[in-house]
Protein backbone atom coordinates (compact mmCIF):
# COMPACT_ATOMS: atom_id res chain seq x y z
CA UNK A 1 0.00 0.00 0.00
CA UNK A 2 1.23 3.43 -0.72
CA UNK A 3 1.40 5.26 2.55
CA UNK A 4 2.32 8.68 1.27
CA UNK A 5 -1.09 8.57 -0.92
CA UNK A 6 -3.24 7.99 2.34
CA UNK A 7 -1.05 10.63 3.75
CA UNK A 8 -1.73 12.97 1.29
CA UNK A 9 -5.43 11.85 1.04
CA UNK A 10 -5.60 12.74 5.06
CA UNK A 11 -4.12 15.90 5.59
CA UNK A 12 -6.89 17.37 2.86
CA UNK A 13 -9.77 16.34 5.00
CA UNK A 14 -7.66 17.66 8.01
CA UNK A 15 -7.28 21.09 5.95
CA UNK A 16 -10.79 21.02 5.22
CA UNK A 17 -12.80 20.55 8.61
CA UNK A 18 -9.99 22.29 10.29
CA UNK A 19 -10.35 25.63 8.34
CA UNK A 20 -14.12 24.99 8.93
CA UNK A 21 -13.90 24.72 12.64
CA UNK A 22 -11.63 27.65 12.65
CA UNK A 23 -14.49 29.75 10.98
CA UNK A 24 -16.84 28.75 13.04
CA UNK A 25 -19.07 26.38 10.66
CA UNK A 26 -20.11 22.78 11.79
CA UNK A 27 -18.98 19.86 10.95
CA UNK A 28 -22.65 18.52 10.92
CA UNK A 29 -23.24 20.69 7.90
CA UNK A 30 -21.06 18.05 5.49
CA UNK A 31 -23.78 15.22 6.10
CA UNK A 32 -25.27 16.62 3.44
CA UNK A 33 -27.22 13.74 1.27
CA UNK A 34 -28.30 15.73 -1.68
CA UNK A 35 -24.94 17.50 -2.11
CA UNK A 36 -23.83 14.05 -2.24
CA UNK A 37 -26.23 12.66 -4.64
CA UNK A 38 -25.20 15.54 -7.15
CA UNK A 39 -21.73 15.18 -6.82
CA UNK A 40 -21.06 10.99 -6.79
CA UNK A 41 -23.96 10.65 -9.13
CA UNK A 42 -23.00 13.35 -11.92
CA UNK A 43 -19.38 11.92 -11.53
CA UNK A 44 -20.46 8.34 -12.17
CA UNK A 45 -22.78 9.76 -15.09
CA UNK A 46 -20.38 11.93 -16.69
CA UNK A 47 -17.39 8.37 -16.45
CA UNK A 48 -19.85 6.45 -17.73
CA UNK A 49 -20.76 8.68 -20.47
CA UNK A 50 -17.57 9.60 -21.45
CA UNK A 51 -15.72 5.70 -21.84
CA UNK A 52 -16.91 2.77 -23.38
CA UNK A 53 -17.90 -0.30 -20.97
CA UNK A 54 -14.19 -1.92 -22.15
CA UNK A 55 -12.29 1.04 -19.59
CA UNK A 56 -15.02 1.41 -17.30
CA UNK A 57 -14.39 -2.48 -16.58
CA UNK A 58 -10.80 -1.63 -15.72
CA UNK A 59 -11.21 0.67 -13.13
CA UNK A 60 -10.56 -1.68 -10.27
CA UNK A 61 -7.26 -3.00 -11.87
CA UNK A 62 -6.48 1.04 -12.20
CA UNK A 63 -7.39 1.63 -8.65
CA UNK A 64 -5.39 -1.11 -7.31
CA UNK A 65 -2.49 0.27 -8.86
CA UNK A 66 -3.10 3.57 -7.79
CA UNK A 67 -2.71 2.27 -4.34
CA UNK A 68 -0.09 -0.02 -4.86
CA UNK A 69 3.49 0.74 -3.77
CA UNK A 70 5.18 -0.42 -6.57
CA UNK A 71 8.74 0.63 -7.62
CA UNK A 72 11.01 -0.34 -11.02
CA UNK A 73 14.30 -1.37 -10.49
CA UNK A 74 15.95 -0.22 -13.46
CA UNK A 75 19.21 -0.84 -11.81
CA UNK A 76 18.18 -4.69 -10.78
CA UNK A 77 16.97 -4.63 -14.76
CA UNK A 78 20.35 -3.32 -16.26
CA UNK A 79 22.33 -6.07 -13.73
CA UNK A 80 19.79 -8.82 -15.55
CA UNK A 81 20.62 -7.46 -18.65
CA UNK A 82 24.60 -7.35 -18.86
CA UNK A 83 24.43 -11.02 -17.07
CA UNK A 84 22.51 -11.65 -20.02
CA UNK A 85 24.85 -9.59 -22.38
CA UNK A 86 28.13 -11.98 -20.98
CA UNK A 87 26.56 -14.88 -21.34
CA UNK A 88 25.66 -14.27 -24.90
CA UNK A 89 29.08 -13.04 -25.60
CA UNK A 90 30.79 -16.49 -23.89
CA UNK A 91 28.72 -18.76 -24.88
CA UNK A 92 26.76 -17.56 -27.97
CA UNK A 93 22.95 -16.30 -27.94
CA UNK A 94 21.20 -19.80 -28.75
CA UNK A 95 23.14 -20.46 -24.65
CA UNK A 96 20.53 -17.53 -23.56
CA UNK A 97 17.63 -20.34 -23.63
CA UNK A 98 18.96 -22.17 -21.07
CA UNK A 99 18.34 -18.83 -18.60
CA UNK A 100 15.76 -16.82 -20.12
CA UNK A 101 13.05 -18.60 -18.04
CA UNK A 102 14.30 -17.86 -14.84
CA UNK A 103 13.76 -13.87 -15.90
CA UNK A 104 11.17 -12.36 -13.61
CA UNK A 105 10.56 -9.20 -16.28
CA UNK A 106 8.07 -10.97 -18.69
CA UNK A 107 9.02 -8.51 -21.16
CA UNK A 108 12.63 -8.62 -20.80
CA UNK A 109 11.85 -12.76 -21.25
CA UNK A 110 10.08 -12.41 -24.65
CA UNK A 111 12.77 -10.04 -25.80
CA UNK A 112 15.22 -12.29 -25.40
CA UNK A 113 12.89 -15.13 -27.01
CA UNK A 114 12.86 -13.53 -29.95
CA UNK A 115 16.45 -12.97 -30.15
CA UNK A 116 17.06 -16.75 -29.64
CA UNK A 117 14.69 -17.52 -32.71
CA UNK A 118 16.50 -15.48 -34.88
CA UNK A 119 14.10 -12.45 -35.40
CA UNK A 120 15.71 -9.88 -37.14
CA UNK A 121 16.33 -6.43 -35.11
CA UNK A 122 13.75 -4.42 -36.62
CA UNK A 123 10.71 -6.68 -35.78
CA UNK A 124 12.23 -7.29 -32.41
CA UNK A 125 11.93 -3.28 -31.70
CA UNK A 126 8.51 -2.81 -33.56
CA UNK A 127 7.53 -5.56 -31.45
CA UNK A 128 7.96 -3.74 -28.67
CA UNK A 129 7.52 -0.81 -29.23
CA UNK A 130 4.14 -1.73 -30.50
CA UNK A 131 3.70 -3.17 -26.69
CA UNK A 132 5.51 -0.26 -24.91
CA UNK A 133 2.59 2.36 -27.19
CA UNK A 134 -0.13 -0.45 -26.06
CA UNK A 135 1.08 0.29 -22.64
CA UNK A 136 0.75 3.53 -22.59
CA UNK A 137 -2.34 4.20 -23.97
CA UNK A 138 -4.18 1.62 -21.45
CA UNK A 139 -2.62 4.13 -19.02
CA UNK A 140 -3.44 7.24 -20.55
CA UNK A 141 -7.08 5.85 -20.55
CA UNK A 142 -7.16 4.80 -17.52
CA UNK A 143 -5.72 8.12 -15.87
CA UNK A 144 -8.38 9.95 -18.25
CA UNK A 145 -11.03 8.38 -16.37
CA UNK A 146 -9.71 10.21 -13.02
CA UNK A 147 -8.87 13.26 -14.80
CA UNK A 148 -12.36 13.54 -16.56
CA UNK A 149 -14.24 12.68 -13.07
CA UNK A 150 -12.09 15.56 -11.57
CA UNK A 151 -12.51 18.09 -14.44
CA UNK A 152 -16.38 17.37 -13.63
CA UNK A 153 -16.43 17.70 -10.12
CA UNK A 154 -16.01 21.73 -9.44
CA UNK A 155 -18.62 22.14 -12.12
CA UNK A 156 -20.97 19.75 -10.46
CA UNK A 157 -20.59 21.16 -6.95
CA UNK A 158 -21.76 24.66 -9.04
CA UNK A 159 -24.80 22.80 -9.88
CA UNK A 160 -25.30 21.34 -6.67
CA UNK A 161 -25.16 25.27 -5.13
CA UNK A 162 -27.70 26.49 -7.89
CA UNK A 163 -30.04 23.29 -6.97
CA UNK A 164 -29.41 24.88 -3.34
CA UNK A 165 -30.07 28.16 -3.64
CA UNK A 166 -33.38 27.38 -5.87
CA UNK A 167 -34.71 25.33 -2.94
CA UNK A 168 -33.76 28.36 -0.52
CA UNK A 169 -35.72 31.30 -2.61
CA UNK A 170 -38.39 28.95 -1.88
CA UNK A 171 -38.03 29.47 2.24
CA UNK A 172 -37.70 33.19 1.86
CA UNK A 173 -40.11 34.02 4.68
CA UNK A 174 -38.29 32.31 7.25
CA UNK A 175 -34.76 33.45 7.91
CA UNK A 176 -33.80 30.70 10.02
CA UNK A 177 -34.73 28.35 7.30
CA UNK A 178 -32.76 30.66 4.65
CA UNK A 179 -29.63 30.58 6.24
CA UNK A 180 -29.49 26.62 6.50
CA UNK A 181 -30.26 26.31 3.42
CA UNK A 182 -27.67 28.80 1.86
CA UNK A 183 -25.37 26.92 4.36
CA UNK A 184 -26.09 23.58 3.01
CA UNK A 185 -25.80 24.38 -0.84
CA UNK A 186 -22.57 25.77 -0.55
CA UNK A 187 -21.85 22.16 0.46
CA UNK A 188 -21.97 20.90 -3.01
CA UNK A 189 -19.40 23.23 -3.83
CA UNK A 190 -17.04 22.43 -1.34
CA UNK A 191 -17.34 18.58 -2.21
CA UNK A 192 -17.19 19.20 -6.07
CA UNK A 193 -13.92 21.34 -5.85
CA UNK A 194 -12.11 18.91 -2.92
CA UNK A 195 -12.78 16.05 -4.88
CA UNK A 196 -11.87 17.68 -8.24
CA UNK A 197 -8.72 19.12 -7.40
CA UNK A 198 -7.53 17.32 -3.93
CA UNK A 199 -8.43 13.92 -4.64
CA UNK A 200 -9.26 13.07 -8.54
CA UNK A 201 -7.27 15.37 -10.43
CA UNK A 202 -3.85 14.41 -8.27
CA UNK A 203 -4.89 10.32 -8.74
CA UNK A 204 -4.76 10.98 -12.66
CA UNK A 205 -0.96 12.78 -12.31
CA UNK A 206 0.22 9.64 -10.25
CA UNK A 207 -0.82 7.56 -12.12
CA UNK A 208 0.92 9.37 -14.78
CA UNK A 209 3.57 9.58 -12.99
CA UNK A 210 3.91 5.43 -12.82
CA UNK A 211 2.89 5.30 -16.18
CA UNK A 212 5.55 7.04 -17.83
CA UNK A 213 8.58 5.32 -14.89
CA UNK A 214 6.92 1.88 -16.01
CA UNK A 215 7.62 3.20 -19.98
CA UNK A 216 11.34 3.97 -19.28
CA UNK A 217 11.59 0.67 -17.86
CA UNK A 218 10.50 -1.21 -21.12
CA UNK A 219 12.52 1.16 -22.90
CA UNK A 220 15.35 0.34 -21.04
CA UNK A 221 15.00 -2.88 -21.57
CA UNK A 222 14.34 -2.38 -25.30
CA UNK A 223 17.88 -1.22 -25.85
CA UNK A 224 19.08 -3.72 -23.99
CA UNK A 225 17.83 -7.17 -25.61
CA UNK A 226 18.86 -4.91 -28.59
CA UNK A 227 22.17 -4.35 -27.92
CA UNK A 228 22.49 -8.02 -26.88
CA UNK A 229 21.36 -9.13 -30.40
CA UNK A 230 24.30 -6.59 -31.45
CA UNK A 231 26.56 -8.65 -29.80
CA UNK A 232 27.82 -5.29 -27.68
CA UNK A 233 30.58 -5.80 -25.36
CA UNK A 234 29.03 -5.97 -21.49
CA UNK A 235 30.41 -2.58 -20.34
CA UNK A 236 29.25 -0.50 -23.24
CA UNK A 237 25.90 -1.90 -22.70
CA UNK A 238 26.06 -0.88 -18.78
CA UNK A 239 26.63 2.74 -19.77
CA UNK A 240 24.18 2.74 -22.44
CA UNK A 241 21.15 1.56 -20.11
CA UNK A 242 22.36 3.96 -17.47
CA UNK A 243 22.85 6.66 -19.65
CA UNK A 244 19.32 6.33 -20.52
CA UNK A 245 17.84 6.70 -16.86
CA UNK A 246 18.51 9.18 -14.00
CA UNK A 247 21.08 7.55 -11.97
CA UNK A 248 24.36 6.01 -12.07
CA UNK A 249 25.74 2.75 -11.49
CA UNK A 250 25.98 1.90 -7.64
CA UNK A 251 23.47 4.74 -6.67
CA UNK A 252 20.77 2.86 -5.46
CA UNK A 253 23.12 0.94 -3.08
CA UNK A 254 24.83 4.55 -2.01
CA UNK A 255 21.76 5.89 -1.02
CA UNK A 256 20.55 2.63 1.44
CA UNK A 257 24.07 2.86 3.24
CA UNK A 258 22.88 6.53 4.38
CA UNK A 259 19.90 5.40 5.56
Amino acid sequence: MDLILFLGILLGIISITVGMVLKGASIAVLVNPEAMLVIFVGIIAAVINSYPVKELKRIPKILRVLIKNESYDYEEAIKKIVEMSNIARRDGLLALENHVHDLDNPFLREGLEMVIDGIDAEQIREIMENEIDSLEQRHRNGAGIFKTAGTTSPTLGVLGAVIGLIGALGNLNNITALGKSISSAFVATLFGIFFGYVLLIPFSSRLLSKSEQEVQLFTLILEGVLAIQAGNPSNTIEKKLYSLIDQKPGDKEDNQEED
